[in-house]
């Protein structure tokens, strides 16, 4: 039979409020007490009930990370640095896929509420009510919930622009732009308006694709690009997967890299994935995971956080710019 807290106060001679305060290490015990309650744990191979003792304190030391689908490089990546670093503050991670079903989503709210998870970060494509919401520690990815939720980015409208700089500045005449549109309010829109913005700059009529692609469909959309602009001779591409797709489609219609088709990408740190190395605006993936990490946990302790935290990319050069 396991031995309970009422054994080591017997055993240690103290009460059992004695033994309460020495294994949630507070101060209020003296040494000498606190060596003889330690020494009869030990003695009765005495453990804490964690989950008993987790749901007196209200808390599960579970948080939930919400990514549209895992086989993708990009969650993947986020996924692991997320679990490594939510174990440092001694939590544990339940990964959901949401695979487009938004009941998914909704579920973890739930759960938030219920006191079933801590909290949880979202990489979601989906809208929620902000009533919904209200009172659930969470934290985002690029997505602008608004209220008090706060989130994680990167300098998307910065780096798309000092992107398409680099491709005018090696010979780019005519630019485009190909992306897949969230379905909410994101700051992967800012990709866009930089694109705009740069054409205007740059006085070159703006050659764009940005809708709502669903997962396999990529080619589909890439394909009708480049039939329907010809002349373009750079392309900014707003997500690693779509640019894989464009190089492997410009090089089966005989398209030189990059003397014909100048490529660069946002996203760009899975050349390893890949045939080709692309140029990139490299996402701090680890440092991403570990910021939004740090401030759930703060969002948990009801501790104050920023609505909006930017961390600034990186320019690879690869084989597909001049």
């Amino acid at each position: 039979m396991e031995a309970t807290i009422k054994d080591v106060a017997k055993y240690a001679g103290v009460g059992v409020g004695t033994v309460s305060r020495v294994i949630n290490n507070e101060k209020a015990v003296g040494a000498k007490t606190r060596a003889k309650v330690l020494e009869a744990m030990k003695a009765l191979n005495y453990s804490r009930n964690n989950m008993a003792f987790r749901l007196r304190k209200n808390e599960t030391r579970i948080i939930a990370l919400l990514v549209p689908i895992i086989n993708h490089p990009f969650f993947a990546k986020l996924a692991y640095y997320v679990e490594d670093e939510a174990s440092r503050f001694g939590y544990s991670v339940l990964l959901v896929s949401s695979q487009q079903k938004v009941d998914k989503e909704t579920e973890i709210i739930t759960r938030i509420k219920h006191r079933e998870v801590d909290g949880a970060v979202f990489v979601t494509h989906y809208m929620h009510e902000s009533d919904d919401l209200r009172g659930c520690p969470i934290v985002s990815i690029d997505r602008t919930f608004g209220g008090d939720i706060p989130y994680v980015t990167s300098d998307n409208y910065d780096a798309t622009k000092n992107a398409i700089g680099y491709m005018v500045e090696h010979g780019a005449k005519s630019i485009g732009f190909i992306g897949s549109k969230p379905l909410v309010a994101s700051e992967v829109l800012e990709r866009e308006r930089a694109y705009l913005d740069a054409m205007e700059e740059y006085d070159m009529p703006p050659r764009i694709v940005n809708e709502v692609i669903q997962h396999g469909e990529e080619t589909i959309v890439v394909q009708d690009f480049i039939k329907k602009h010809k002349d373009v001779d750079g392309v900014f591409v707003s997500g690693y997967t779509l640019s894989q797709v464009l190089y492997e489609a410009a090089t089966s219609l005989g398209k030189r890299i990059p003397d014909d088709l100048q490529i660069v990408s946002y996203d760009g740190i899975f050349s390893q994935w890949g045939s080709s190395n692309i140029t990139s605006v490299e996402q701090p993936v680890e440092e991403m995971a570990r910021q939004v990490v740090r401030l759930l946990i703060k969002k948990i302790r009801n501790e104050e956080t920023p609505a909006r935290t930017v961390i600034n990319t990186k320019f690879v050069l690869g084989t597909t710019t001049k």
